[in-house]
């Protein structure tokens, strides 16, 4: 197998088409079909397979498609080194939630930028963590950001960088009956506004109410957590959002925090990559970036 080929078979699996694979690669559509016919012969094994018009990976190709990607990426660091080049090249695709792109990365990626400035930044926006671990799994990140509770996965390293804290919050105007603590029966009837399914902050929310054997009934979801906070601000209606999203309103005194109970408002913010990750000198110099400065972080939240 040559470089051409595990090109031509990655960009099919992640396109998942080969017309337009073979646009992109600017090949014709049969010189396409037989590179990949090649690597399956050398490897004995179907790589793709179609279902109906369909055309989705086997696992063998899913398996190949990781082994793939590092092969490629130590034929390109090879030639940095012999040629050498000291300035690292190539793309990072990096998965992450609304608020991490927001609140935590604006800073992290100031700093490797200045550093490798030539390696392209990609961001995949993960509305859900279980998004984020499947992207990983199918090798379509190549790190993540995920902002759960600690849920190990086997093929999956998984690091934990900050523990957040999550808000309950309302607009500082909204009526609400004074009471020092708060349960998910009095606020039954009232609206919520909630982030998509699967995202962590609202499965906690929502098993809070179910441990209360309760639902809750009136609801907007949302894919942007800055569209929560703006309607929050109008007094639509009650969020639960992580405090680094908040905080600052809260203090501005723009938002009002409920005192809500039996809520297990501790989730951590985590980096992870697959374990059979190949880890280039940018991917590895990211991760130990993002690491001093998660530690900036936590130190200066201990501090302020």
């Amino acid at each position: 197998m040559d470089t051409k080929q595990l090109i031509t078979f990655i960009t099919a699996a992640d396109l998942l088409n080969f017309t337009q694979t073979a646009k992109i690669l600017n090949f014709a559509q049969s010189s396409v079909t037989a590179q990949i016919k090649t690597l399956e012969m050398e490897l004995g094994t179907p790589l793709f397979e179609r279902l109906g018009k369909r055309l989705i990976l086997t696992e063998s190709g899913k398996q190949f498609k990781l082994y793939a990607e590092k092969m490629i990426m130590i034929s390109e660091e090879a030639k940095e080194v012999v040629n050498g080049n000291e300035e690292p090249t190539g793309t990072l695709t990096i998965g992450a939630q609304e608020s991490q792109c927001t609140y935590r990365l604006p800073v992290l990626l100031k700093k490797f930028k200045k550093e490798f400035p030539n390696v392209k930044i990609v961001f995949k926006q993960s509305y859900s963590n279980d998004q984020a671990r499947e992207q990983l799994l199918e090798g379509k990140l190549d790190i993540a950001f995920i902002m759960d509770k600690v849920k190990p996965v086997d093929a999956l390293h998984i690091e934990t960088l900050i523990q957040e804290e999550l808000k309950v919050v309302v607009a500082a105007d909204y009526q609400l009956p004074i009471r020092k603590a708060v349960f998910p029966h009095h606020y039954e009837n009232e609206t919520f506004l909630l982030t998509e399914k699967g995202c962590s902050y609202r499965t906690i929310l929502e098993e809070s109410f179910h441990f209360a054997n309760l639902s809750i009934l009136n609801k907007f979801e949302f894919v942007s957590i800055e569209a929560i906070k703006q309607c929050v601000k109008t007094g639509l209606g009650i969020a639960i959002l992580p405090a680094m999203v908040v905080e600052k309103e809260i203090k501005e005194g723009i938002m009002q925090e409920l005192a809500w109970i039996n809520l297990d408002s501790t989730i951590h913010t985590q980096i992870a990559w697959h374990k059979d990750k190949w880890l280039t000198p940018p991917l590895r110099a990211f991760i130990e970036l993002t690491r001093s400065t998660f530690r900036e972080y936590e130190k200066n939240r201990i501090t302020g």
